[in-house]
Order: C-alpha cells, then structure tokens, then sequence
C-alpha cells in the first residue's frame, strides 16, 4: 500500500468501528466549520443591512456575489486536488494552486474599468477584490490535498481559517463604520493572511509529494464546472443590481441570504463524499444525494413556517414584511445545493462538459428576465423555474466516463468502496 499522505488510504482498511468514529468526528468537525463560514457569511450582508444605505447595500451584495464567482476556482482547486489527491495519494499541487491564484487575481483586475461603472461600484473597490479573491483562491490548494487525504479534523480548521480570513475583515471595517470602501480594504488585509495561515497548518501534517502532479486540464474542468454553478446561483442577485430600484435591490439582496444559507447548509455532505465518489461509489452518490435532498426539504419547510422572523434576522425588521418570499428564496438554494452534489460527482467521474447545464441556465435566465416585468417577484420566480431546470438537466447528463468504462481504479492495496 502506498503510504505517502497515506492516512486516508489506511483509514480505508480500518475496523469498521473506528472507520466509522473517524469519520463521524470528521463530519461533526466539518459541519461546525461550516456552520462558521455560513454564520460569517450570513453576518456580512446582515451588517451591511444595519450599517449602510439601501444603495450602499445593493453594492455590498454585488461585491459580494462578484467575491463570491471570482473565487469559485478555490472550490473548483479544491475539488481537482481532492479527487486527484484520492486517486493518486501524495499527489503535488503547488505550482497549479499559486497559478490559478494568480490567473484570478489578474482576472478581477482587468475587468475593474468595465465591471466598476456598470455596476456602479468603485474601480478601487474591484482592484481590491483582485487581491482579496487570490488569497482565496489559493488556500484551495491546501484545503484540496487535506480533503483527498481524508483528514477531515484537519480539513475543518482550514475551512475556518478560510472563512475568518474571508469574512472577518469585512465585518470587522463594517461594525467600525468604515463604509464600502474601507470595510474591503480591511478584508484584504485580512483574507492575505489565509495562504500564511494554512502553510503553518499543514506544515506538520505534510508528507513527501508522490504520484503524477495534477493537470491543467483537471484543475481547468473541476474550476469551469464550480464556476458555472456559482454564476447560475448568484445570476439573479447581479439582475436585480442592474434591473430593480435601489430599494428593491437591497430587499432582493437580503432574500438571497436565505437562497446562499439553502446552498451551504447541507456542504458537509458533500466535503465527504467526494474522496469516495473519485472511485465511483454509487452508494456515496446516493446517501449524499439523500441527505442533501433532506436537508433542503427541513429548510424549505422552516421558512415557510417562519419567513417573517428568516426575513427579519437577515435583514432587520424593515424586511420582514418580505417573510412571505422566503419558501422560494430558499427553495432555489435547495435545488442549487443538489446541482452541487451532482457536479462533484460528474467532475469526480471525469465527465467532459460537467458545466454545460449551468451556463445554458445562465442563458436562460438572462432571456428569461428579459422578457418579464422587471419586478422584484418576477425576478425571484425566474430564479426559481431556472433552479429547477438545471437541476433536471444536471440530473439526465449521460457520465461519459462510466458509459466508456473510465472510471478510476482504487490506488494498489486499497479497497475499493461499494458501487452497488
């Protein structure tokens, strides 16, 4: 058996009693550090509501949501390294993570004098988030190899450090009153400390690099796929930004909380499936797919029950008149949280065009709003219609990889998990 970064190859031939602690201390572990980044996340546009002026805070949210596409290729790395990292134990990701860093940085940078006057945001705030976006996007290299590993107590730090860094700042210059400009300088400053913070993390963990580096290519199509997901599900808040009024952009902005707490809630399901859905465990597939499936169901459910007080903890009291919205904001993200769990699994199986659902749902939406009164509730059900054609269309995409018998052997002396 190969050894290199070998303990979550040996966690495989465990007793099943310890397997299973492992892992159950391993998903409570992750869940608390999601349940941190959702709780940090939540907290920057619920500031951003008591602190800011409703046009001030249509802005925060469109920084948010272009900080949140931007670093979509973190996950995306994260991913590629996981499933490479599962397959080729001790597998390098240096130079592809400090690359795709850099390519991001770069990319928010020159979109800076388009992206700033179109969405009237500062071309000093964009030029920040350049920065801000490649600390980001860097820890997923670490965050990948740890996930593949299956370290997953280790994997929950990270994944705390990762969302102190991105969040912190940002709360920290808004509860200081610092305004938009100044709270994103704040959170620059603080998210450069992630890559400096995960090196000292896993320097002691860390264990020679083996096995064949990570391709462009999978970095690229893992990246590409996490991408298109993201920009589908922020799709209608940067809509709302360009087509409603300030006021109702702002009220759009804090429904959104509810579509992104839907999205991530159910992350922890995910975060451990993938290292088994690299080998091409069906059962994986299913129990995540379950589960997810639950947890937004529960969510749906709570929202209905409680949409005033969802609206108003998200927004404040001023929008809680808006509680009757929240089924629906939610249910978007629980159809988003599912499109997920299926392109982790399409990207894990090496299927080639994983992306393709969600940037054909961008398509969509975009027509869609086109052609619909620009309202603040026809903006949300086109959202909504849109959720749930890509979900099906995600769902009927044929796994070339499995339909040509690429599926990827276990490493030597591993035990494949079950693909009944």
């Amino acid at each position: 058996m190969d050894q290199a970064g070998g303990r979550g190859r040996t966690a495989v031939a465990a007793p099943a009693g310890g397997t299973a602690r492992r892992i159950g201390a391993g998903a409570a572990a992750v869940a608390i550090a999601s349940a941190v980044a959702s709780a940090l996340g939540y907290l920057v546009p619920v500031l951003g509501a008591r602190t800011l002026e409703a046009s001030d805070l249509g802005a925060l949210a469109t920084v948010l949501a272009i900080a949140g596409i931007a670093a979509v290729p973190s996950m995306g790395l994260q991913i590629a390294v996981a499933v490479h990292r599962a397959r080729q134990p001790g597998a390098g990701a240096q130079r592809a993570g400090w690359l795709t860093a850099a390519a991001c940085t770069a990319l928010v940078a020159l979109l800076a004098p388009v992206a700033g006057p179109l969405l009237d945001v500062p071309a000093t705030v964009i030029l920040l988030l350049a920065v801000y976006t490649g600390a980001i996007v860097a820890a997923g290299r670490w965050l990948g190899e740890l996930q593949g590993d299956e370290r997953f107590l280790l994997l929950a730090v990270g994944m705390a450090v990762q969302a102190v860094g991105r969040y912190g700042g940002l709360s920290a210059g808004l509860l200081l009153g610092a305004g938009l400009t100044g709270s994103m300088l704040i959170g620059t400053a603080t998210a450069l400390l992630i890559p400096v913070a995960l090196i000292l993390l896993t320097r002691s963990s860390a264990g020679t690099s083996t096995g064949l580096g990570i391709t462009a290519r999978q970095v690229f199509t893992a990246c590409s796929a996490t991408l298109a997901m993201l920009v589908v599900s922020y799709a209608d808040l940067l809509l709302a930004r360009a087509l409603l009024p300030a006021a109702a952009s702002g009220a759009y902005a804090v429904g959104t909380v509810l579509t992104k707490g839907a999205i991530w809630a159910p992350q922890v399901v995910t975060v451990l499936a993938l290292p088994r859905l690299a080998h091409g465990s069906r059962r994986a597939l299913l129990v995540a797919v379950g589960l997810v499936t639950a947890s937004g169901a529960v969510l749906v459910t709570a929202s209905a029950l409680a949409g005033g007080l969802a609206f108003g903890a998200a927004g404040g009291p001023d929008y809680a008149g808006l509680g009757r919205y929240a089924p629906v904001f939610a249910a978007t993200g629980a159809l988003y949280a599912l499109v997920f769990v299926l392109v982790n699994a399409q990207v894990a199986a090496g299927t080639r065009w994983p992306a393709a659902p969600m940037w054909a749902g961008c398509v969509v939406l975009v027509a869609a709003t086109a052609v619909v009164p620009h309202t603040f509730t026809a903006i949300m059900w086109c959202a909504t219609g849109t959720a749930l054609l890509v979900l099906v269309a995600t769902a009927l995409m044929p796994n070339v990889a499995g339909r040509h018998g690429l599926r990827p052997s276990p490493p030597s002396g591993a035990k494949a998990p079950e693909s009944d």
